[in-house]
């Protein structure tokens, strides 16, 4: 029924996995925006690299979408990696033209420091945690993550 709480085993009934999922991801963003930042770089430079990394020619508009952010705010962020060397424009800047963009050997260097930077906090999250409960949450995690967007939203 619509409202009704369901228990998750292992669970207190007033603490939704839901809500404990979200509180963490938030305290591991906080964390690994603030390790990023340390280093001159930020989350969003990361996911834009890696975008790009894995999808050479990517546009400012799809960049956006997949970080869920205007395509103007995108162009921000790849303004920043163009002036760092990270990333190249294959096509001319201007209105109306679709910017062909792509990781450059130094972009693929900073992405890799960022990766090592996201282990680092990694770390002391799973601190304790057994091998094979590491492998069990990331199993868990993956495919809850698949499993968002298959059916029907309610409000």
């Amino acid at each position: 029924m619509a409202g009704e709480q369901t228990a998750t085993p292992g669970l207190p009934p007033s603490l939704p996995l839901v809500l404990l999922l979200i509180g963490a991801g938030r305290m591991a963003q906080e964390e690994a925006n603030h390790a990023l930042e340390a280093q001159g770089a930020s989350l969003r430079l990361m996911g834009a690299l890696g975008h790009l990394a894995r999808e050479p020619g990517l546009s400012y508009s799809e960049l956006g979408r997949r970080a869920g952010v205007t395509a103007q705010s995108m162009q921000a962020t790849v303004a920043r990696l163009e002036q760092a060397g990270a990333v190249t424009r294959s096509t001319p800047a201007g209105r109306g033209r679709t910017a062909e963009l792509h990781v450059t050997a130094h972009g693929r260097r900073m992405l890799e420091d960022m990766r090592g930077v996201l282990a680092e906090v990694e770390g002391p999250l799973l601190d304790g945690m057994p091998d094979e409960e590491r492998v069990a949450l990331v199993s868990a995690l993956q495919r809850m993550a698949g499993n968002l967007g298959r059916g029907p939203r309610s409000v």
